[in-house]
């Protein structure tokens, strides 16, 4: 696969036949654009594939095979933000290329990717420079002929994309240059997109589901839709191992598993705790990674803390061959889940009750009605496991329970977040109160783990003959550390549970 290439471009039409007539204009003195020079013109042939359902157009993705130009090959491109998107490139070839295949196969599954339209362009190109020749920006116009069947449709695309590094306030000023030539930023987001409109096979729209609007049913649907949506989207930045992504999955999995136990009066539980069960595992596989580097970057940066007179024997290099070995297969078995048939699997249940949701009475009341009740639910059964963890004495017993109310507390802060957009300030406020206790039963379970871990890298020392002094301190920290978190619970415990804090809430 061909390295990854971020494209930030505007397109533009011409918004009058006349401003058609009178072409391009000259960019020259435009911004920092010293000149123009003329690339002359190539012949382009694409044809882009996609469901028969067009579940790749439907959220902003295009993959393509073109011949012609520099770049003849498959590509696929990513939407990252409005005019910004990641392309993905592999050599020609007459199928879908695995990697790139690999990549949509949580919005495609069993449907297959087939041809859908073909796009034949004559293609002039411009390369705009500033005083030193440098490339600042690639200017193309494109006559566009769409094929879809025996339907077609022509039309004229101005393209701006600015070279790596550049400004983006660049396009900012070509614009203004260009709407007082009668040139317009154009309606659609890529050329597919235009023509999928053009020839009248736009993607159809997702069901809605969740019964009338305004309802507590639609309310929860419309959330569960959004965590669905961003598990799929996620699924390609895992496997390109993108910053956070592991981490924005995992969470997509924990507040769908979440909604699912609050809103218990919503929706039947007897479909979605099944489908909960598949989201732990989901979570658990790919996990196993992630979870190693956070205790890593711990313990890392608790031994930079430390002066160099308690450094003794090799630790550094100990603990690279401790994460080296926890960390093998790791991805292989991240990337394992995402392949399996398990994961596309769950992909169509969730699917399946957002298109025709298993509602239950709950569900066709206001959720002015319903909301406040799920979250104090929630809230009762934190408020019951931190009181039961502050009666505890210090040990292993107490470790477990504080441990529970951490994952109350998520759950708690889950709810409220969910609720926010209907209960307002006073949702916004509990989750913000409930964030706190997370963080810090958070903080005290990880010393909990890295205690674990150090522990084990202390025997390991010791069998190789190595001093195990240094860990030993670090042991220490952590349990200080530790100790320090439970004597913060019980004010922060005092402020999270202010009644006036869920007064808002019913």
């Amino acid at each position: 696969m061909a390295d990854t290439k971020r494209e930030i471009e505007r397109k533009f039409e011409f918004s009058k036949a006349t401003a058609a007539r009178r072409g391009v204009p000259d960019l020259t003195g435009t911004a920092a654009i010293a000149a123009v020079s003329d690339q002359g013109t190539v012949d382009l042939d694409a044809v882009y594939y996609d469901t028969p359902d067009q579940r790749l157009a439907a959220d902003g993705l295009t993959l393509r095979r073109r011949t012609g130009g520099a770049d003849a090959g498959w590509h696929l491109k990513l939407p990252v933000s409005p005019g910004v998107r990641d392309e993905i490139g592999a050599a020609l070839s007459d199928t879908v290329p695995p990697a790139l295949a690999a990549l949509v196969r949580s919005r495609v599954r069993g449907a297959g990717l087939q041809p859908q339209v073909r796009l034949v362009s004559s293609r002039h190109v411009s390369h705009l420079l500033d005083a030193d020749g440098t490339l600042l920006a690639e200017l193309s116009t494109d006559e566009v002929l769409a094929e879809r069947g025996e339907t077609t449709a022509g039309w004229t695309e101005v393209e701006v994309e600015l070279a790596d590094g550049v400004d983006p306030e660049l396009l900012d000023a070509v614009e203004k240059t260009f709407r007082k030539a009668g040139l317009r930023v154009s309606d659609a987001p890529s050329k597919l997109a235009r023509a999928l409109a053009e020839t009248d096979t736009a993607p159809p729209p997702r069901p809605a589901g969740g019964g009338p609007a305004g309802t507590a049913g639609a309310h929860v649907l419309a959330y569960l839709r959004e965590q669905r949506d961003a598990l799929v989207a996620q699924d390609p930045a895992v496997r390109r191992s993108l910053p956070d992504s592991v981490h924005q999955m995992r969470v997509a999995c924990r507040r769908l598993r979440s909604a699912f136990k609050t809103y218990r009066k919503v929706l039947d539980r007897a479909v979605t705790d099944p489908i909960g069960e598949e989201l732990r595992w989901l979570a658990a596989e790919l996990g196993v990674d992630r979870d190693q580097e956070v205790l890593m970057e711990r313990i890392q940066s608790h031994l930079g803390e430390l002066p160099r007179t308690l450094m003794t024997g090799p630790v550094r290099s100990r603990l690279r061959v401790w994460n080296s070995a926890r960390r093998s297969g790791s991805r292989r078995r991240a990337l394992a889940a995402l392949d399996s048939p398990r994961h596309l699997a769950l992909l169509d249940s969730l699917d399946a009750l957002l298109d025709e949701p298993p509602l239950l009475k709950g569900a066709a009341k206001a959720p002015e009605a319903v909301l406040p009740k799920a979250v104090l639910r929630d809230y009762a059964r934190l408020a019951a496991r931190v009181d039961s963890a502050l009666v505890l004495t210090e040990g292993g017993e107490r470790d477990l329970a504080l441990h529970e109310a951490r994952k109350a507390a998520k759950h708690v802060r889950y709810a409220a977040e969910s609720a926010e957009p209907v209960l307002g300030k006073p949702a916004k406020h509990l989750a913000k109160a409930a964030r706190k206790v997370q963080n810090l039963l958070g903080d005290h379970q990880d010393s909990v783990v890295a205690r674990e871990a150090l522990r084990g890298l202390a025997d390991q020392a010791t069998g190789a003959g190595e001093s195990a002094f240094t860990w030993g301190v670090l042991y220490g920290r952590e349990e200080a550390l530790a100790e320090q978190r439970e004597r913060e619970l019980p004010d922060i415990w005092a402020k999270a549970s202010a009644p006036s804090l869920r007064a808002g809430l019913g």
